[in-house]
């Protein structure tokens, strides 16, 4: 069944629209406010473990021991934060933190995902002028890129240290998991 669109910034051209529609309807994200998306804001690392731990289904940590001192059990993020250490898809910054409210770029998200995804192996060489065989997100563009997750932002570039928007998470979680 079609959700009807409440945003007034999620304009029906939009390539997000669907993504961002199924995600509400997914219950991975709701809107900022009653009428507003806001797909042009840039996505947090507690935002981002904790769209893909919803897209994931919420599972239950199993893990009872927190590592990280920047993340409280108030927090709505704790759960999928310890979901995301737990799973590998992340170790936090150093320094026993993980830093909920540090911006996140295309390759981190990226990176995330695949890793959520169990690390599919890819078929693929990266031809993005700014992806080199050796960098922690090579195997996660490939795959997104041979899974049509993402096409790049054009002129032979991923956008490698671009920050991540609402859009663009939504978006590379419905191209993988819808």
């Amino acid at each position: 069944e079609e959700m009807e669109n409440p945003f007034v910034d999620v304009p029906a051209d939009e390539y997000y629209l669907e993504p961002v529609l199924w995600a509400v309807g997914k219950g991975i994200t709701s809107g900022t406010s009653e009428n507003t998306f806001s797909p042009c804001r840039i996505i947090t690392r507690g935002q981002a473990v904790t769209f893909l731990w919803r897209a994931m289904g919420s599972p239950e940590p199993a893990m009872t021991i927190n590592p990280f001192v920047d993340v409280t059990e108030t927090d709505y993020y704790y759960k999928a934060v310890l979901w995301a250490a737990e799973k590998g898809i992340t170790a936090g910054v150093g320094d026993n933190r993980f830093a909920p409210s540090q911006e996140c770029t295309r390759a981190q998200i990226l990176t995330f995902l695949w890793v959520a995804m169990d690390k599919p192996a890819s078929n693929v060489e990266v031809n993005f002028n700014d992806v080199h065989e050796g960098d922690y997100y090579y195997n996660a563009v490939a795959w997104a890129y041979e899974n049509g997750i993402t096409a790049g932002m054009g002129g032979g570039a991923f956008g490698v240290g671009i920050l991540c928007t609402r859009a663009h998470v939504i978006t590379f979680l419905y191209r993988a998991a819808a």
